[in-house]
């Protein structure tokens, strides 16, 4: 099941590569939600914004990571879709975004956040407008390397990491890797069937040359704008590739006070690699 079109190629890279911002500790709009929680830059988005941020506990140990999506972010996304594969995406479409200092404790080192104004394939599962957010475990330069120009590019998408290291129950996508992303994988206790998945928010995993590389939660527009609270315990691996912080538990809410969606991966736990 292919995600998006492939959009990597030079200029896809030269656009990334002028537009990622650098990472603050700062939160830039002067407000906070809680006194431990710091934010990274943020991006243009719809008629606002949207921005990373991590919460420390009273040690500075990392509690959440996660991204911030103003209210107003919601309002005049762009209806642009990505048609030639060769080309840069248009603009308000894609979005890689650092954390803040706080998080470089963690495993992550930044989201890619996508729009897909129509969707995108499987037509009757993923076709609705929605946000794909990549909480990715590798830096920038490593993920848009993930190029089929690349004569390693089938070999490295082959190379899947050992099992103990994918949390459990998560199958690679059949349908192959995505170019900028790597190669999906899905919880195989769910069905996503054609016709009959009623698409609202889904959390999908992801590896690349052996490595597992990215969280990702998927949420329709529609979804979000009902201000919905979610709760999910995040399936775990039985091991770790490397040292860190991992979360356990995924969270969607609306922050009421400052008027933003919140979508979260939390109870962070440190974890020895194995």
């Amino acid at each position: 099941m292919p995600f998006l079109p492939p959009r990597v190629l030079g200029g896809l890279l030269a656009a990334v590569a002028l537009t990622v911002p650098v990472a603050c500790s700062d939160d830039d709009s002067g407000t906070e939600a809680a006194p431990n929680t710091f934010y990274g830059p943020s991006e243009d988005l719809g008629d606002g914004t949207v921005r990373t941020f991590t919460t420390v506990d009273a040690e500075g140990n990392p509690t959440t990571v996660g991204v911030r999506f103003s209210a107003a972010s919601m309002d005049n996304l762009t209806t642009a879709v990505i048609t030639d594969p060769t080309a840069p995406p248009p603009p308000g479409t894609m979005m890689m975004i650092d954390f803040p200092d706080q998080a470089s404790g963690t495993v992550f080192n930044h989201v890619m956040v996508d729009w897909n104004a129509q969707g995108h394939p499987p037509v009757g599962v993923f076709d609705k407008p929605h946000f794909d957010v990549h909480f990715y475990m590798t830096d920038m330069a490593s993920v848009m390397a993930i190029n089929p120009t690349n004569p390693d590019f089938a070999a490295e998408a082959a190379n899947l990491p050992p099992q103990q290291y994918v949390p459990q129950d998560y199958v690679p996508d059949p349908d192959g890797p995505v170019p900028v992303m790597g190669v999906h994988m899905f919880d195989s206790t769910e069905a996503v069937v054609p016709g009959q998945y009623d698409f609202t928010e889904v959390l999908i995993n992801g590896a690349w040359n052996g490595n597992y590389t990215f969280i990702e939660p998927m949420i329709t527009r529609d979804y979000l704008m009902t201000k919905p609270t979610v709760h999910e315990e995040l399936k775990q691996p039985e091991a770790f590739q490397k040292s860190g912080y991992y979360p356990t538990t995924y969270d969607i809410t609306f922050d009421e006070e400052n008027q933003e969606y919140v979508i979260a991966l939390g109870g962070l736990t440190a974890q020895t690699a194995s």
